[in-house]
């Protein structure tokens, strides 16, 4: 992809408007909420719902943050919330040192939102998208880079063609664009990669490896729990309104200590003779392997072997197969696992 946009020499990491105070003390979080509630008021015959039960969370300024959680869980009302979209019940928010309530303004230049929706109006060119979002930011004609960004995207050669033409990879690349104008610190991008290809989504995540490495502070939310653990440094998981886990990646995957043994046999077990084996938990995975789930403190692998070999089945091979970040979801969580390579609803 095309140079990246913070190596403008313009670019200005602190996106303070001019003639604007800085955040006393330059607090070390990008976000930092505290306490945060927010309850929808019954309508239409619906009891009224807590979506936020007083959660707290801080993102640290130049990090890769995981928001994490199943359908309904609470994210999109968060993100909302910080966007001003969504007025908040009680609580605090702040982004880059600025308060939400106390600095709308600042605040929300702080801050850019991809959403997950495809909402890009399809009359509008990229170049006129990208210089009406401009506008409403207040950036001056002389400070904006339209091409610039739409190069890094990828989409200089379709920078006049009407929105409408473009395919939906394209259409999430102008999500992003549209978002950048501003230059803001901290980018949140809710499911970035929903319905993209294999080679768009490498693409996307190029760019945005690029902008974390030039300072920007990125907030992710994803079904692909996969991606998370790859591009994440700290991940925070959210159910039912509350924030269930806030951790290191690493220190995350690490809450769940069982480890998994496959083992091919000669002979398919069926789930009667895996059922028998006494004093294991036992699976049939969909290629007809045993699959044996084991605490390596509790038992070791030879010592599951000999149980195998004790109840007649003739081992063809084995392997071994780590803890990741869906293990510790669906522990944490209760949800069930999703049928796409890991992806779990949100």
């Amino acid at each position: 992809m095309a140079e990246i946009l913070p190596t403008d020499p313009s670019y200005n990491r602190d996106m303070r408007l001019p003639g604007e105070p800085t955040p006393m003390g330059e607090a070390p979080y990008a976000i930092e909420v505290r306490g945060l509630r927010k309850v929808y008021r019954a309508s239409g015959g619906q009891s009224a719902k807590e979506a936020l039960k007083g959660i707290d969370i801080a993102v640290p300024r130049g990090s890769i943050f995981g928001l994490l959680g199943p359908n309904g869980a609470g994210k999109s009302t968060l993100i909302n919330i910080l966007a001003g979209l969504v007025v908040k019940s009680s609580g605090s928010a702040s982004i880059w040192g600025f308060d939400i309530d106390a600095n709308p303004r600042q605040s929300r230049a702080s801050i850019g939102i991809v959403p997950q929706e495809l909402n890009i109006d399809p009359f509008f060119t990229p170049a006129e998208a990208l210089e009406l979002q401009a506008g409403l930011y207040g950036v001056p004609k002389r400070e904006r880079r339209t091409m610039e960004i739409l190069r890094a995207m990828g989409l200089e050669d379709k920078a006049d063609a009407y929105a409408r033409t473009l395919s939906g990879g394209m259409r999430r690349r102008l999500l992003v664009a549209k978002a950048m104008v501003h230059n803001p610190p901290v980018l949140v991008l809710d499911e970035p990669t929903a319905g993209v290809d294999i080679e768009l989504r490498k693409q996307l995540w190029d760019y945005v490896k690029l902008l974390h490495a030039n300072g920007t502070t990125i907030v992710l939310t994803t079904h692909y729990l996969e991606e998370a653990q790859e591009l994440c440094d700290t991940i925070a998981i959210i159910d039912k309104g509350e924030v269930v886990a806030c951790e290191p990646t690493q220190t995350l995957i690490g809450r769940v200590t069982d480890k998994k043994l496959i083992v091919r046999t000669v002979w398919p077990v069926t789930p009667e003779q895996a059922v028998a084996i006494k004093g294991l938990r036992t699976e049939i995975t969909a290629s007809g392997a045993l699959a044996i789930l084991y605490n390596p403190v509790e038992a070791g692998v030879m010592d599951i072997l000999d149980l195998l070999r004790a109840s007649g089945i003739e081992i063809v091979d084995i392997s071994t197969e780590e803890s990741d970040l869906e293990d510790v979801f669906l522990q944490l969580t209760g949800s069930h696992r999703g049928q796409n390579g890991g992806s779990v609803s949100r």
